[in-house]
């Protein structure tokens, strides 16, 4: 079986499991925030169920209007505050100590390899960088697990994508995604487990395979995962609040396709409008002229996507035809950011500096495009109308590139900037 067939089987009480069989599996955690947990909750209730499963397992998250931004966006993080007091839950995170939530999850521990972990949010794939099965599912389907602890899934395919080979300058987690995505397409995963694996992912550190295993879903997976080793190890050593189990797939496992990849090949990437899979290197698109650049996300908002944006800008300025936000994902990589006098360079490079929140990526606030502006960014969509109005243009790219475009006023790499 592969790691995603045995982390299913573990969780269903069988001893093996093949693609296409329809199952009902425990969850280990249950994820929502403030979009999409309200839906859950009036679910919840209609359901007639007199308690929530386990408190300690239920996280509610208000990440993506808030701090709250209007009063529509108050009334629905209360909602969340109501129900996890009257529930007791132990996993409500507040404004000031919430984060972007496929950030602070894996940060504060509460997921780990070997873990079933559903979200309502698409971009919960994110923790099978861990080695964990996680998924994007329905808020009805969030209220169900609320109450039984247990989800229905179909046994997704599985798919191989080997990476060998030395990374290039600037080059991370994020061009490596953006490049598969733009080699399969957004619908070249569609309902699979993309596995990741290779002597590049043995050594790509765990802020990398985050945002790698983030956008599988920008594919059309069910799935990213990443078979657990030392890195994980090491991320899970003193963080992990329970026990859990390495998983790793075996020699003869059955897979729907396998991808290769030379990374020494893959230049920095950059993801064109309105999708994914639109992709080109970066230094083809100098002549792309610029709004906003956002740097942060739960795709690369992490304290070393922060520390590389600030080695690209330190000592210059935003060019003054652009605004620069910058977005740390939780309130400890805020504080490490802050020690680490990072927020002193952003400052001095005239960008501003944003408390957690999702904010600009899906269009909440915080960044807003006008008709006919372009942003570059460090976020995971470029859809019509994702970051604004429906005339507006997104570019996805590393945080390099995005620090690098800020100074030029137009799409570039930090190479012209002499780094």
């Amino acid at each position: 079986m592969t790691i995603t067939e045995k982390i299913l089987a573990a969780h269903c009480g069988r001893k093996k499991l093949v693609p296409g069989e329809l199952i009902n599996a425990k969850a280990d955690l249950v994820l929502a925030n403030d979009i999409t947990a309200p839906i859950a909750i009036s679910e919840f209730k209609k359901l007639g169920a007199k308690d929530v499963f386990d408190r300690s397992r239920i996280a509610l998250i208000p990440d993506h209007f808030a701090p709250q931004k209007d009063i529509k966006a108050a009334e629905q993080c209360r909602m969340l505050r109501d129900f996890s007091r009257e529930y007791n839950l132990d996993l409500y995170f507040e404004v000031g100590r919430m984060g972007i939530e496929h950030a602070l999850l894996p940060e504060q521990g509460l997921v780990g390899p070997g873990d079933v972990v559903i979200g309502a949010d698409s971009h919960t794939c994110t923790y099978g960088a861990l080695g964990a099965f996680s998924t994007g599912v329905g808020s009805t389907d969030v209220a169900a697990a609320m109450a039984t602890g247990e989800c229905w899934f179909k046994v997704p395919d599985s798919m191989k994508f080997i990476y060998y080979g030395k990374l290039n300058k600037w080059v991370g987690g994020k061009d490596l995604i953006l490049h598969t995505i733009g080699d399969i397409g957004v619908d070249g995963a569609l309902y699979m487990a993309m596995e990741f694996e290779g002597e590049t992912i043995r050594n790509l550190p765990m802020h990398g395979r985050l945002t790698m295993c983030n956008m599988a879903i920008e594919a059309g997976g069910k799935s990213g995962i990443i078979v657990p080793d030392k890195i994980t190890r090491r991320y899970m050593k003193n963080r992990a609040k329970r026990p859990y189990t390495f998983y790793k797939s075996d020699q003869k496992a059955r897979y729907a396709s396998v991808h290769e990849y030379d990374c020494a090949k893959i230049l920095p990437t950059v993801a064109c409008p309105h999708l994914p899979s639109n992709t080109r290197p970066a230094e083809e698109l100098f002549e792309v002229a610029i709004d906003q650049v956002v740097v942060g996300s739960c795709t690369n908002g992490r304290l070393e996507d922060l520390i590389e944006a600030a080695m690209v800008i330190k000592g210059r300025k935003v060019n003054s035809n652009v605004r620069m936000i910058v977005i740390p994902a939780t309130q400890e990589i805020y504080r490490q950011a802050m020690k680490k006098g990072l927020l002193e360079i952003f400052v001095a490079a005239e960008a501003v500096v944003s408390t957690p929140t999702c904010g600009p990526c899906l269009g909440g606030y915080m960044g807003i495009l006008a008709e006919g502006e372009r942003a570059i960014a460090t976020t995971n969509r470029n859809f019509v109308g994702r970051m604004g109005h429906p005339g507006s243009e997104v570019y996805l790219s590393n945080p390099a590139v995005a620090a690098a475009s800020a100074v030029l006023g137009r799409i570039g790499t930090p190479e012209e900037l002499g780094l």
